[in-house]
């Protein structure tokens, strides 16, 4: 199968970008579309000319790094699947494939299909962690986590990070992974005790840097993880949660959580439950 490929080059941010024409010939239905710029990359390469900039990493669906718009669409045709495994079957012979980074206010173009996706690495470093004793492991079986709660912070924490919900938003909003973060730790006895402040401060990185979401839903269906809008939904009941309890200068009691971690409900900073924080025990 031979396919034209359309490809966005652009040397650096500062430099305009621009669409290059090529064409890769023998081209068989299982070839991902990495490996479609890896088949490029090496014509390039034989011809002398300059390869095309992509990311990549571990090719397997679960790295997050790959990214970039097929056809106007994150990744490819292929709902919930990363660039690394969509696969060519789709098109046929002869087919025009536009390939661009990611397009996003938030996520500028580093060279040719790579982009800076730093901003999500702000959000998480915002408030995505959870305090933990680190002077004492605590036994699994003092911490008993509802099965469903548990099964509910998994399918949250299996968010890749990869940037398609921004992508394919409108308006460039991140709730998509910004709810994913907060929720799977949110759903955690461990994610109790920073619940409100972190999210605060996640939510006021991620608008201060996208969009704001308006529920169009395309995020959904470009998540390689199939996140479901209702991770949007926790982040926004946890949001105005935490803004009634920092204006009311409180912490609501949660029967709900486990008496570990009602114990170590103290600053962040306190590695030791039983360090009052003013050099006296309690």
């Amino acid at each position: 199968m031979r396919l034209i490929l359309e490809v966005w080059r652009q040397a650096d941010a500062a430099s305009p970008g621009r669409f290059e024409r090529y064409e890769v010939d023998g081209v068989t239905d299982e070839v991902s579309m990495l490996e479609l710029l890896d088949m490029l990359n090496a014509q390039l390469v034989a011809e002398g000319r300059e390869p095309v900039a992509f990311d990549h990493d571990c090719r397997e669906g679960i790295c997050g790094t790959c990214g970039l718009m097929v056809n106007g669409r994150p990744h490819g045709p292929e709902d919930f699947t990363p660039a690394c495994l969509q696969r060519v079957r789709t098109f046929s012979d002869g087919d025009v494939v536009t390939l661009e980074p990611w397009r996003a206010g938030a996520f500028p173009v580093v060279r040719d299909l790579v982009v800076d996706r730093s901003a999500l690495d702000r959000i998480i470093a915002s408030g995505g962690y959870i305090s933990t004793a680190t002077n004492a492991a605590p036994e699994a079986l003092t911490m008993p986590v509802n099965k469903h709660q548990a099964e509910a912070a998994m399918d949250h924490a299996a968010c890749i990070g990869c940037g398609a919900c921004v992508a394919a938003c409108p308006n460039g909003a991140a709730q998509l992974f910004t709810g994913a973060k907060v929720a799977h730790l949110a759903e955690l006895p461990q994610g109790q005790v920073e619940r409100y402040e972190r999210v605060r401060s996640m939510v006021a990185t991620m608008e201060s840097e996208f969009g704001s979401c308006t529920n169009y839903a395309e995020c959904v269906p470009a998540c390689p993880a199939a996140i479901g809008l209702d991770v949007i939904a926790h982040l926004n009941r946890d949001f105005r949660t935490a803004v009634v309890v920092q204006r009311r200068g409180e912490v609501p009691e949660r029967t709900d959580v486990p008496w570990l971690a009602r114990l170590r409900g103290g600053p962040w900073w306190q590695s030791d439950p039983d360090d009052a924080g003013d050099g006296t025990t309690r």
